[in-house]
């Protein structure tokens, strides 16, 4: 639909980039707090916590420039069947890169990790993430889809996110909110990831892609699309998602894109 397509932003410098990310959430917390005083917001690994600390734990520039982490729940968008203190866990990642790191005066988020009596069954996993879900966003009536205020992204090179791959059955999953995996392509194999519809449904869904490495899977997502599930969140969840980038990440790739907010 015309108007509707992902909004592209790029930067030249890394200060940029992460400075534009944090005006974004904290719109995106200003928001969520207006509608229902508190920030549901879902986050995925990689490369993705330490662009995200920076953003979020930069000295604030005024009294409205400030994040309320005592709002904030925070669930996982995929996380991998591994202890939570492996060094594969998506939550031992958050929690070094950010959680660790925020001032006691900032308050903390209420966090909402795997439970991790069922790391040998995947389905029973998933499961138990889901009533978590329920729990949060159900509260008692039935909703199709949880609607989160916020989830942020990273994109693989293969142009995966979460835990959903290139050509897997899991991106034809709409029923489930929360889906397991056993042959991710990807180490380890076994995971848990929310679904498309899911993410698609987010109020605002945010990718944060960097280096010179991302470009040609850059291209592909933005030029060609190729049932990648990058491109898939594109489509689906139209201009409320929105990639923040650095220059070297959009080389070359033809698209619109925006220098700022």
């Amino acid at each position: 639909m015309p108007g509707k397509q992902a909004n592209l932003f790029a930067f030249d410098k890394p200060d940029a980039l992460t400075s534009a990310l944090r005006s974004y959430i904290l719109s995106c917390q200003t928001a969520g707090l207006t509608r229902h005083d508190v920030f549901k917001v879902a986050v995925s690994g990689g490369s993705l916590p330490q662009t995200l600390a920076k953003a979020l734990l930069a000295e604030p520039k005024s009294a409205d420039d400030v994040f309320k982490f005592d709002k904030w729940e925070l669930f996982f968008a995929d996380e991998r069947a591994v202890p939570l203190d492996h060094q594969d866990s998506n939550y031992a990642l958050i929690k070094a890169e950010l959680l660790d790191k925020i001032p006691a005066s900032m308050g903390q988020p209420t966090v909402h990790p795997i439970d991790a009596e069922h790391l040998n069954d995947t389905q029973e996993l998933a499961d138990q993430y889901e009533k978590k879900l329920v729990g949060s966003f159900a509260k008692g009536d039935s909703v199709k889809l949880p609607i989160f205020d916020l989830i942020l992204l990273g994109s693989g090179p293969d142009g995966h996110t979460c835990s959903l791959f290139p050509g897997h059955p899991l991106l034809r999953e709409t029923d489930a909110w929360v889906a397991p995996i056993e042959d991710s392509p990807k180490p380890p194999a076994k995971r848990i990831t929310l679904t498309l519809p899911v993410v698609t449904h987010a109020v605002k869904v945010v990718f944060v892609a960097t280096g010179a490495g991302k470009k040609e899977i850059m291209k592909e997502i933005f030029e060609d699309g190729n049932g990648l599930p990058c491109a898939l969140v594109n489509e689906g969840a139209g201009d409320r998602c929105s990639w923040f980038a650095d220059t070297a990440a959009v080389e070359g790739v033809q698209y619109p894109r925006r220098s700022s907010l």
